[in-house]
């Protein structure tokens, strides 16, 4: 008897679990919403370094909308191409799950929108919070086609931190004199680099270092005493850049949407693609202080953009009149070195996760792939721009990616059409060498064309060896992974070495990031889950780079059961 009325004690037990699971779950979809956008693409007059150019812009604005959501909340936006190129957008580090049909890459995961042509991203926001964007992913669209993507806590939960006064978005960007699409146009048809930008913005504009840009200067007002969070983005196409506050230390607390433990630091350093969230206390004399960036360029004999730009934290009502008034100009910050690699290492070295975590294991895939330049001979009877009359080309493992034309890859794996990909791209380079070497043989530097992807079963674990060449010119490359975000294990400089290099491995508390530098000359470690199903683009996040060809793909099966599978795709998907 007494068993029984324990073993119904038991039951009732559970049976209030499951109420209070089931009651969690249901407030949490109560609370989600759904947020509803048109983003139509146009081309827009904008005047900028005293000449007026009609730019691609969304609705208008450069830079683009701001969206805020919370997590768990589903976004639905439709983008009407009135453009006269094509168009895709792309979530820039939102996992996607299930839905890659809404990840954006041009024919990666779908065709471009056409000019006069309309299609709806939609997705929900699943465990992530903080700062994101979202970017044109056709050609070089997004060096004004891009936009703030900023997720807050659920409704029932806030930041692990204290709530900041105020908040920014600040977007770093980067501006040509002349439409990008000419510039990468131009470099395509000569193999040729790329002319290098003309400025670089803050939320659009240059600021007073620059000709005819000093009245729009972008201004953050503040007040003394506050502690402000600034979400800082870096847009830029082809810049990995610097940043600092005059006056002001940063306490980085977030990174690609991932909180962190908090770190005190007087300069940023980002890669495209990359997010960094900072606490600002204004604990100085009332007045104005300079926000000032400029390029990290960490490869050697290369062309840059030298300039730097600028905005303005000024005080506000105070009460006390100001450090620099009206006639002076606002404090100017110290910035590191344009080749300060030694800054950008500690920067990155930084930044770890707040808490110990459980890394995956035991790993499924050991995978080493080189990422670096490379050289094309010209065609016959061509002249080529490159060095020595060849074409730029870069590669991972010597396979210079090729994007297919009449589908995309995505589409081409759902539908089981041949020919279009294989999945033979190599777990390992090729041709083992000495990756960083002052003088790489020339019978290396030129990769082979391909549209190869790597295949990996649902649930599998993924350790990746991104190493850097020196072919032709060492450079930091920023890796973004879609789809996806990875512990970052380590990095270091020179070749990998598994026997030296896995015990520095931090396997307690690891960044996560969705995309990572890799150094100079050097490599970086990551591991990930491949729980999400689809096609999913591996690239450089400068734009030249990919252009060139640095990217591949990986193509992660179906699991088992709906919920580990693709989505079916939606019935407005471009046609190609």
């Amino acid at each position: 008897m007494e068993a029984l009325k324990n073993s119904n004690k038991c039951s009732l037990l559970r049976l209030l679990l499951l109420l209070l699971l089931w009651s969690s779950v249901m407030f949490t979809c109560a609370n989600a919403e759904v947020h509803y956008h048109e983003f139509v693409v146009q081309a827009t007059p904008v005047k900028r370094l005293c000449k007026t150019h009609n730019i691609i812009t969304v609705n208008g604005q450069y830079p683009g909308p701001t969206l805020a959501v919370r997590n768990g909340d589903t976004l639905v936006v439709n983008v009407v191409n009135r453009a006269k190129y094509n168009v895709t957008l792309h979530w820039h580090g939102v996992r996607q799950m299930r839905t890659a049909w809404a990840d954006g890459p041009e024919f990666v995961t779908q065709c471009p929108i056409r000019p006069g042509g309309s299609y709806t991203y939609r997705f929900t926001i699943e465990d992530q919070e903080g700062t994101l964007w979202w970017h044109a992913h056709s050609s070089w669209l997004r060096a004004t086609v891009h936009g703030a993507l900023i997720i807050y806590p659920r409704d029932a939960s806030s930041y692990p931190f204290p709530k900041p006064h105020r908040e920014f978005p600040v977007i770093l960007g980067e501006w040509w004199n002349e439409d990008p699409i000419s510039v990468v146009r131009r470099a395509t048809r000569t193999g040729a680099a790329p002319n290098v930008s003309d400025a670089f913005t803050i939320n659009g504009q240059p600021g007073d270092l620059y000709n005819c840009s000093s009245k729009d200067t972008t201004v953050f007002p503040v007040a003394l005493g506050e502690t402000n969070l600034l979400r800082f983005i870096n847009a830029a196409l082809n810049n990995e850049l610097f940043v600092s506050i005059a006056g002001h230390m940063m306490t980085v607390v977030a990174a690609d949407a991932a909180y962190t433990k908090p770190f005190t630091t007087p300069v940023l350093m980002l890669g495209p693609g990359q997010t960094t969230d900072v606490f600002v206390t204004t604990n100085q004399p009332p007045g104005r202080y300079y926000i000032a960036a400029h390029a990290y360029a960490s490869a050697r004999g290369v062309a840059f953009d030298n300039t730097t730009t600028t905005a303005v934290l000024e005080y506000k009502n105070s009460g006390c009149p100001t450090k620099n008034g009206p006639g002076l100009p606002p404090a100017f910050p110290v910035l590191p070195a344009f080749n300060d690699t030694p800054t950008a290492t500690a920067f990155a070295f930084g930044i770890r996760s707040p808490h110990p975590v459980q890394i995956p294991g035991p790993v499924d895939h050991h995978l080493f792939f080189t990422v670096g330049l490379g050289l094309f001979n010209c065609p016959p009877g061509r002249r080529c721009g490159g060095p020595n009359g060849t074409r730029f080309g870069a590669s991972m493992n010597n396979v210079s990616f090729q994007l297919p034309t009449g589908l995309s890859l995505l589409q081409a794996h759902h539908l089981g059409v041949p020919g279009v990909f294989t999945t033979d791209f190599p777990a390992v380079p090729p041709v083992p060498f000495d990756y960083t070497a002052a003088n790489v043989s020339r019978g290396l530097w030129q990769p082979v064309l391909g549209t190869k992807l790597y295949p990996l079963k649902y649930g599998s674990v993924v350790q990746l060896v991104l190493q850097g060449t020196n072919i032709f010119a060492g450079e930091e490359h920023p890796m973004h992974i879609h789809g996806y975000h990875f512990y970052v294990l380590a990095t270091g400089f020179g070749n990998f070495d598994p026997g030296r290099d896995t015990a520095r491995f931090n396997l307690v508390d690891p960044p996560l990031r969705n995309t990572v530098g890799v150094p100079v000359n050097g490599w970086a470690v990551i591991r990930f889950v491949a729980d999400n199903p689809g096609v999913w683009l591996v690239h450089c996040h400068l734009d030249v780079h990919i252009s060139w060809g640095l990217a591949m793909a990986f193509l992660v099966e179906n699991g088992v059961g709906e919920l580990q599978s693709l989505l079916p795709p939606p019935a407005d998907l471009p046609l190609c």
